[in-house]
């Protein structure tokens, strides 16, 4: 049987309850709830209490797309500058072309709107799947940070891409280029041409390169890791046909390579040898064509190009065209 003093705690209970604004029926629920977690023990109650506290503050502590963006790109700092220009130009593109993107919370972008984000922003599959790296890398930074659980991106697929063959110079359009690189501007396109033509270093790697990396003496041309696409250090082999041109025209000291306002001298250079479509990647093509039928070995040749295994070798980069025979090589000439 309750005694007054029972029912005197029993009402100063329930205005307790009451002072809290909510229903007094389900701040009950709740204290008896945190009475369970603590197994009927107050000190852990209100520890249990505590932790949920912190958790949830934890949870709710977010910022926007655009702070996001700007931790993203200073964790970044170190990187190349081309990839940090990638880096700006795409989510300057999210948040131009998605609107109220800029100001939403990391915490609260989901999936589908990744994925609406990447379709409104940019139009073919190649770019939308750059994009989609950049986003995933936004949001790797802020799961890194704490701003939201977790990256909503990596549920988003890549989009297909249906790898197109690249055709490769002939014998008589190579013969046209290397002669117009000789006489071009006194020459001064001449190594940068022939390395990628004779190498099939990629055109932004070239255009890293100084004097420095090229190494006569032990045959090779070293790619440093902050200079390869793919980040890992390679030996590219100088052949014959390469080491005569560099042998003319080598230069010491750390001078770069290629010459100044190098991507407009090489499109000018192009046009004056009458090339009216020119494939970027058309050079590093004819190399790893005639590399294989000179030497019959995928695993070399992807040490050559620095891929990660030979697959793209197989479906994209090797087109056996007019070139038939080791004699028709131009690694061996």
């Amino acid at each position: 049987m309750k005694t007054k003093s029972d029912r005197k705690t029993e009402l100063a209970a329930v205005e307790v309850l009451r002072q809290t604004g909510v229903d007094v029926l389900e701040a009950a629920l709740v204290a008896k709830r945190a009475l369970e977690a603590g197994r009927g023990r107050v000190k852990r109650a209100m520890a249990c209490i505590a932790a949920g506290e912190e958790e949830l503050r934890r949870r709710e502590k977010t910022v926007t797309f655009a702070r996001a963006v700007e931790e993203a790109l200073e964790a970044r700092k170190d990187r190349r500058t081309r990839t940090l220009c990638d880096f700006r130009s795409i989510t300057r593109r999210f948040m131009r072309r998605c609107k109220g993107l800029a100001t939403k919370r990391m915490r609260s972008i989901s999936a589908e709107e990744c994925r609406d984000y990447i379709r409104r922003a940019f139009n073919t599959p190649r770019q939308r799947n750059k994009a989609r790296l950049i986003l995933s890398g936004v949001f790797s930074t802020a799961c890194k940070r704490g701003w939201c659980a977790e990256n909503p991106v990596r549920k988003v697929e890549p989009e297909h891409i249906e790898e197109k063959r690249i055709g490769i110079l002939n014998k008589e359009e190579i013969g046209r280029l290397m002669h117009t690189a000789e006489t071009f501007e006194g020459g001064t396109c001449l190594a940068a041409t022939a390395i990628m033509l004779y190498a099939g270093v990629r055109p932004n790697e070239v255009e890293r390169l100084r004097w420095s990396d090229v190494r006569l003496e032990n045959g090779v041309i070293c790619i440093a890791p902050h200079h390869s696409k793919t980040g890992g250090a390679r030996h590219v082999t100088i052949f014959p046909p390469l080491a005569r041109i560099l042998q003319r025209v080598r230069r010491t000291g750390d001078e770069r390579i290629c010459p100044p306002n190098w991507k407009r001298r090489r499109t000018r250079l192009h046009r004056e040898a009458d090339f009216k479509n020119w494939q970027p990647d058309v050079l590093r093509h004819t190399f790893a064509t005639h590399h294989l039928a000179t030497f019959r070995n995928y695993a070399e040749l992807q040490l050559e190009m620095g891929h990660r295994s030979a697959e793209l070798l197989r479906t994209r980069y090797i087109a056996m065209e007019g070139v038939y025979r080791r004699e028709d090589s131009l690694l061996v000439c």
